[in-house]
């Protein structure tokens, strides 16, 4: 299993936007590209930290051409809505104790 951590930096007043585009994103990740999960965290006013899991690296690489055209909408908006958005890490997972 592949844990990656994003890091976004969100324009002033795009919040609400941003989070509801992540949402969708990642809904549809979940439901046609074999992701398994992913959590949003708010760092700060304009920061947010997102951890996601994919089974393996392969999965996550291909991720994007397994989507509907319907993600291109979200995905727009949620790079609009930044001014930033990196991958700080890429992992493999060797122990999880997170509570489902």
């Amino acid at each position: 299993m592949i844990a990656v951590i994003y890091r976004f930096k969100v324009k002033s007043g795009k919040e609400l936007i941003f989070e509801q585009s992540w949402r969708e994103l990642t809904h549809l990740f979940y439901n046609h590209a074999n992701s398994l999960g992913s959590r949003l965290h708010k760092e700060d006013d304009s920061t947010y930290i997102a951890y996601a899991q994919w089974p393996d690296n392969e999965t996550r690489e291909t991720g994007f051409s397994k989507l509907p055209e319907t993600s291109n909408q979200f995905s727009t908006m949620m790079q609009e809505s930044c001014d930033s958005i990196e991958t700080l890490h890429v992992a493999e997972v060797v122990d999880d104790l997170l509570k489902n």
